[in-house]
């Protein structure tokens, strides 16, 4: 197991990839602390787990709160005894054309998906210390690398902020051993896109625009998330990890 003996905390894993990721650490032997908004939704997965045969504990966690976070943590130290992996996954998207969006449609996608991060990040840092190292993965986008004429400039924004902070944190904990890398996937079919797949006119230009032809399933990002979290990934860090389907490729 590539996981195993390893304590993992996944923001927003009641659905859509964070849940992929959650299940999939689970089986590959990791404890998992996976938090969210949506509490029905996170019990499910939590059942789900259990019935699979891995450990795992649903805990209702708000990415935009400090004290949502540190108590994410503490629980994951209190049950498992100390936290190796973190998984930024949480985020959303906003659906106005440029000039359309609210300025609190804006702070809202900065707060969920920038400053999320930031705070999980600096609530694991002390107990990845006491473990002696870490890894910590951000979930960014393509949409933090290129402009996109289909995509809001705020959420462009807001990933371009994942894959910096990646960057500044990886270089600021390399000596403490603690890893910080980010992911960027293309298109891909979860409940967050479904506005974009539900849509055939969209969807059509979409998959006209990847080369795959196709979106991406949410276990085909999380393979990509359980390399870096592993020990295989041991000397990435500062990384960007691209899964698009060939899309900035071209």
């Amino acid at each position: 197991m590539r996981l195993e003996g390893k304590v993992a905390i996944i923001s927003g894993g009641a659905r859509g990839q964070g849940a992929a990721e959650a299940k999939m650490f689970a089986r590959e032997g990791a404890k998992v602390v996976f938090g969210d908004i949506l509490d029905e939704d996170g019990k499910k997965v939590e059942a789900e787990i259990a019935e699979a045969g891995g450990e795992a504990l649903y805990v209702t966690l708000d990415v935009t709160d400090e004290d949502s976070w540190n108590s994410a943590v503490e629980t994951a130290v209190s049950r498992f005894g100390k936290v190796d992996i973190l998984v930024n996954n949480a985020g959303i998207a906003i659906w106005s054309a440029g000039d359309d969006a609210t300025v609190e449609e804006w702070d809202r996608v900065m707060d969920v998906n920038a400053k999320g991060v930031f705070l999980g990040t600096r609530a694991v840092i002390p107990e990845m210390r006491k473990a002696g190292g870490g890894s910590i993965i951000n979930i960014s986008s393509i949409s933090g690398m290129v402009g996109q004429e289909t995509i809001h400039p705020g959420y462009n924004a807001s990933k371009g902020a994942v894959r910096i902070l990646t960057k500044s944190t990886a270089i600021q904990y390399a000596k403490e051993g603690i890893r910080c890398n980010s992911v960027h996937p293309g298109p891909v079919m979860t409940a967050m896109t479904e506005r974009g797949w539900a849509d055939p006119e969209r969807r059509q230009l979409t998959e006209q625009r990847t080369p795959l032809g196709r979106y991406a399933d949410a276990d085909e990002i999380a393979y990509g998330v359980l390399f870096l979290a592993s020990d295989e990934a041991s000397f990435m860090t500062g990384s960007e990890m691209v899964i698009d389907g060939g899309v900035t490729a071209q």
